[in-house]
Formats: structure tokens, sequence, C-alpha cells
């Protein structure tokens, strides 16, 4: 009789799936179609924008990036908890750094029910390896070249740059790593090691549910803290002469157990290294997970005022605002806000900077380059005049490298994609604003305010996510190639 059944099977399945197939197609609505006609309407016109600008292939642009970077372990994060025991907690709470596993739970969940990006410095080496070796029989776990300066400097050497990458490596590290990228640091024989717990849109946690897909990140590293290669990359780049400097990784200061007065001493070092740039040479910071206000406080006066251009994400924005502001550091923000809402914080992050520089000219640029990259959109102000080229193509490329990256394909499928940035946006909360509708044929909306322009592009959001890890690194990066 099983028999009997399996070769029925065998000959009507075909026929069957095929009338599936055909019935589907035969029900979908014609709201369905509109969809899938808008999409390929947006992408075909966001990949016209990213072309009117391109990389030469005979002068490729030099790009100098600091500092450190380390191995990603990216597994599934429930699935690791899982595994280890960890069960959910009734207590959803921030915490600083890591010691034990109660807090790594707590945290966990204070971030993934939100879905909010976070990373965090775990104290406790003992725990940290038994995460480690948990996660590497994990089914579907991955390894891959990690860190803000590593991952930039790759998507900048694939994009069509030649890079100068500080950091110290282990010598399997560096031979993965682009021909088109050349190594100022010492060689270690371990790299640092982060564990990245990713987690897609609607994933479960005893009672808590993810509201997007994003990753939870521990680490606790020997190398990185302490910008080992920071020496080497200073010599060698002196003969690279890069058209762009860019600095990266600084969170790994954070909470990290320095002696009294070391993290102070290597960030006055980098803040000489920033001086002795020429003037001519944009710098960009990427911001990151900071939590420790004294290190936000200590970016403020060694980093961020030497930095033409700054990059960071919806949670990192507000963070940096409210500190400029004199308020206490904001952990956890909106992770999906309106167009209007990052506007307004983009516009206060650069009139309060360029006024911090017009008070005190002694040292430091004006801020003339703010990146904002969210999962619903990307926002770019740019002064006018400045040397920062193609905002327009510049956010059409950051957007779609969105998508290239999360979905883990060079080539965007609009099947699994889509847009959850609203049909129009307001400009600012302001009563009044102007409301600026998404146009499919022209969707990077840009316009002139002040001595400014802003360009806004919405992201076609992949809905069959292969890695968030990254993900800021890699749009950060590809808008910067257009503008150098």
């Amino acid at each position: 009789m099983e028999r009997g059944a399996a070769a029925s099977w065998r000959k009507y399945g075909p026929l069957v799936s095929l009338v599936v197939v055909l019935l589907a197609l035969w029900f979908r609505t014609p709201q369905d179609e509109v969809l899938d006609d808008r999409l390929d309407t947006v992408l075909s016109s966001l990949l016209r924008a990213e072309r009117r600008a391109g990389v030469s292939s005979v002068a490729r642009p030099k790009v100098a990036i600091g500092f450190g970077g380390c191995v990603d372990l990216i597994v599934d994060g429930v699935s690791l908890l899982n595994k280890i025991g960890l069960h959910p907690t009734d207590q959803p709470l921030h915490h600083d750094y890591l010691e034990n596993a109660e807090q790594l739970a707590q945290s966990f969940a204070y971030f993934f029910a939100p879905g909010a990006a976070a990373e965090r410095f775990m104290l406790n080496n003992t725990l940290f390896s038994e995460l480690v070796e948990a996660s590497r029989d994990l089914p579907g776990n991955r390894w891959s070249v990690g860190g803000n300066a590593p991952v930039m400097a790759g998507r900048m050497a694939t994009e069509g740059c030649d890079v100068l990458l500080g950091g110290s490596f282990s010598t399997d590290f560096t031979e993965v790593l682009s021909q088109h990228i050349t190594v100022a640091g010492n060689t270690v024989e371990e790299p640092d090691i982060h564990l990245v717990l990713e987690y897609p849109s609607g994933a479960n946690w005893g009672s808590y549910t993810s509201r997007r897909a994003n990753r939870y990140i521990i680490h606790s590293d020997e190398h990185n803290p302490y910008l080992a290669s920071m020496e080497e990359f200073a010599e060698k780049l002196k003969d690279f002469k890069p058209d762009l400097l860019v600095v990266g990784g600084l969170q790994m200061m954070d909470n990290f157990p320095f002696q009294t007065g070391e993290r102070e001493a290597l960030l006055s070092r980098l803040s000489n290294l920033l001086l002795s740039s020429s003037p001519q040479i944009g710098v960009h910071f990427e911001m990151a997970s900071f939590v420790e206000e004294s290190i936000m406080e200590d970016m403020l006066h060694y980093v961020i005022p030497h930095a033409d251009s700054l990059g960071m994400n919806e949670q990192e924005l507000p963070n940096l605002l409210s500190l400029l502001k004199g308020s206490n550091i904001t952990v956890l923000s909106d992770p999906n806000p309106r167009v209007a809402t990052v506007l307004d914080q983009m516009r206060e992050v650069y009139r309060i900077m360029n006024q911090r520089y017009k008070d005190n000219r002694a040292s430091g640029k004006p801020l003339s380059r703010l990146h904002v990259h969210t999962l619903a959109f990307q926002s770019m102000i740019v002064t006018r005049g400045s040397q920062w080229k193609n905002t327009m193509s510049a956010t059409a490329k950051a957007s779609l490298t969105a998508n290239r990256h999360v979905c883990g394909s060079n080539d965007i499928d609009p099947s699994k994609a889509r847009l959850i940035m609203d049909d129009s946006f307001s400009v600012s909360r302001t009563e009044g604003s102007q409301r600026i509708p998404l146009q499919e044929s022209r969707p990077v909306s840009c316009w002139e305010e002040d001595d400014y322009e802003i360009c806004v592009a919405p992201v076609l959001v992949c809905t069959e996510v292969y890695q968030t890890a990254g993900g800021g690194d890699n749009i950060s990066a590809a808008g910067l190639v257009l503008q150098i």
C-alpha cells in the first residue's frame, strides 16, 4: 500500500506542484501586482541613481582605515541561549558590561524585544569561552572577518578603493583579505573573537518577540582596546597619502578595565594622529554602541572634533545628541524612527557641532557630512561647497548596499524585499512642515536648507535575512566611496 502511494506521488507529484503554482498565480490580487511593480520601479530607479556616479578604475581612491579587527562567530541567538540552558528572564535590564549568565539573559531580553542592535563587553572570560565553545558546533554557525575597520575596508576594496588597514591580525586573517588591502600592524597568534547572536524579525524567546531582525554582540577582546596598530599605521600613513581617513572600532574601549589614565593616553595619541593629517584629507568617524558616558565624553574631546564626517544608526544618533545637549546617554531609542524625527536630530547635531567649531577654532574641523542609516531609509546632510560630492548617488548606493549585505547577495531580488518607509514623509516634526511623497521613479529625495543639502532614500528591506552584523559598516563605506 505504501509503495503504491509513493509510486502515485512520483507519477503525479510534478503535475500537482504545477497546478498549485498556477492557482497561486491565478488568485494573486491586483494589489500584489501593484506592489511588485512598485518595488521593481524603485529598485531600477535606485540602480540608475547609483550608476550616475562611479569610481575610477584607473586612479583608485586611497582610503586609510583604523583600528583593530576580529573574527566574528555568527550564530542564531535564541538557539545558543537555549543550548546553554539560559532561560528567558522576567527582568529585562540594561547592563554596561556582563559578568554572569543572569546579566546576559537580562541584557539580551532588553534589546531583543524592540529589535535594537547592541554590543557588550564580557568581563567573565570563563563564561565567554563557554559560549564560544557552545557556538562552534551549533548548526548554521558561520565564521567571518569582523570589526568595523576590516569590514569597511573589505567593502571599500570591493567598490574600487586601495586601502591601508590598521589592525593586529593573525596570518590566517590577513590571507583572506582583498589584494587591494595593505595591513599596518602587528601579527598576533590568536585574533579576538566576537560572538554575534543574530535573530530574525518575529523570533521568540520565552514571552519575548523581536520586532525586527538584528543582533546582540558579545566580546572579551584583548588586543583591540589598546589600538595596538596605531604606531605602525601612523608610519605607513605618511607614504600612503590617502584621500580619506576613517576611524572606527573605538567602542572596544567601552567598559574595558584599563589602568588609570591608560585610555586617555591612547586617545590623546589618536587625536595627535588626526591633527597631523593633511587638512585636505577628509576624516570620517564611524560611531558604534557606546554605553559608558565617560568614553563618549572622551570621543567628544579627542576624536569627533577632528572628523569632517560622521556615520551612525538610529540608536547612536539620539545617543550622541543627548550627550551634546548635556543629558545622559540614551541607551535604547526607537528602532523604527520616522524620517522627520531623524532629520530633526541630524540638524541639531550638525548645528551644535559646527557651533562648537566656531567657538573653538584652535583645533578640529567643521562637520560637513552626516550619514544616518536606519532599517527603513538612508539620510545624509552634506555642506554645500564641501569636498563631499555625489550625495544623491551615494545615498542611493547606501540604500542598495543595505539590502545586498543583509540578504547576502549582490543581486537584489524584489521578491525578497519590502518598503516599510511611509508613502510620504515630513521634513521636520515642526507643525506645517513640507511633506515629500515617495516617487517610485525618483526615490531619492534631495533638497537644500541653510548651508547644506539633505538626501533621503528608502531601503528595500530584506525579508530573508542572511546577516545583520556589519550592516552599518558596509552601508557607511559604500556611501563614502562615491563621495571621495
